[in-house]
C-alpha cells in the first residue's frame, strides 16, 4: 500500500512539474505576444515596402481586419520567441529519463529548431509566397481584373503558405528526436521513402500556383529536408548501435567475472 501510495506521489508530482512548466511557456508566449503586438506596425509596413507588395493599397472589409492582423502578428512572433523556450522546458522535463551522452545531444535540438524554422519562414516567405502571388496576380492581369485586396485576404494567403512550410523544416530535428526515443530508425524511413515523396509533392502542389515548375521548385527542397532526415537517423542509430554493443561486451564480461 506504501509503495502504491509513493508510486501515486511520484505521478502526481511528476503531472505538476509539467503543469508548472507549461505555464511557464503560456507565460513566454505571452511575453512574445506583447512583442509581437508592439511590432506588428513596423513589421506590416516594411512588408508592404518590398515586394510582392511594393506599396500596394490595402483595404479592409470587415471592421474587425485590422485588429485581426495586430493578433496575427502578435501570435506569429510569441510563437517563434517561445519556440526555443520551449523545447528547452520539454528537454528539461525528459532529462531525467535521458542518459547523459543523450541529454547533451538531445540539448543542441533546441538552437537548431529555431534555425531551421525561420528557415523555413525566409524561404516560405522569399521563394513559394512571391511565386505564389506573382502567379496570381499575372492571371488576374491577363483577364483585365482590377487587383484590389483586402489586408486579411492578403496575409492569410500568405500565413497559409509560409507557417506549413516552417514545420516542414523542421523534419529533421523530429527524426532525429524519434530515432533518439528508438520510436524510428532509417531503414523504416527509406521503406517509406516513396510514400514520403507521394506527400510531400501533394503538399507542395497544394501550396503552390497549379503550374508544374513552381510544384517542382518546392517539391524538390522538401525531398530534400526528407532524405537528410534520412541521413541524420542513420548517425543517430549507428552510434545506438555501437553503445548498445559496447554494453552487451560490458554486461557480458560482467557476468563472466561473476561465475
Amino acid at each position: 500500500m506504501d509503495k502504491e501510495f509513493e508510486e501515486g506521489m511520484t505521478l502526481v508530482e511528476h503531472l505538476g512539474e509539467l503543469r508548472k512548466r507549461i505555464i511557464w511557456v503560456l507565460l513566454v508566449l505571452a511575453v512574445g505576444m506583447v512583442v509581437g503586438f508592439i511590432t506588428a506596425k513596423p513589421m506590416i509596413n516594411y512588408l508592404r515596402s518590398v515586394p510582392p507588395a511594393n506599396g500596394m493599397e490595402w483595404n479592409i472589409f470587415n471592421p474587425w481586419d485590422a485588429i485581426k492582423m495586430y493578433m496575427n502578428f502578435s501570435f506569429i512572433t510569441g510563437l517563434i520567441i517561445a519556440l526555443p523556450f520551449t523545447l528547452y522546458q520539454l528537454w528539461a522535463f525528459l532529462k531525467p529519463g535521458l542518459r547523459e551522452e543523450e541529454q547533451k545531444a538531445s540539448l543542441m535540438f533546441v538552437p537548431f529548431a529555431l534555425i531551421l524554422f525561420l528557415a523555413g519562414l525566409a524561404f516560405g516567405y522569399f521563394i513559394v509566397f512571391r511565386m505564389a502571388f506573382l502567379f496570381t496576380s499575372s492571371i488576374a492581369q491577363s483577364l483585365g481584373l482590377q487587383e484590389t485586396y483586402g489586408i486579411s485576404q492578403y496575409f492569410s494567403f500568405m500565413f497559409n503558405i509560409i507557417l506549413p512550410l516552417s514545420l516542414l523544416f523542421e523534419l529533421p530535428l523530429v527524426v532525429m528526436f524519434l530515432t533518439k526515443l528508438r520510436l524510428m530508425n532509417p531503414d523504416r524511413l527509406r521503406k517509406m521513402r516513396r510514400y514520403a515523396y507521394l506527400l510531400l509533392v501533394v503538399v507542395s502542389t497544394l501550396i503552390t500556383p497549379p503550374d508544374a515548375i513552381s510544384a517542382i521548385i518546392v517539391a524538390v527542397p522538401m525531398i530534400v529536408l526528407y532524405e537528410f532526415s534520412v541521413f541524420l537517423s542513420n548517425i543517430v542509430y549507428r552510434k545506438q548501435l555501437i553503445q548498445d554493443q559496447e554494453w552487451e561486451q560490458k554486461y557480458s564480461r560482467s557476468e563472466e567475472s561473476a561465475t
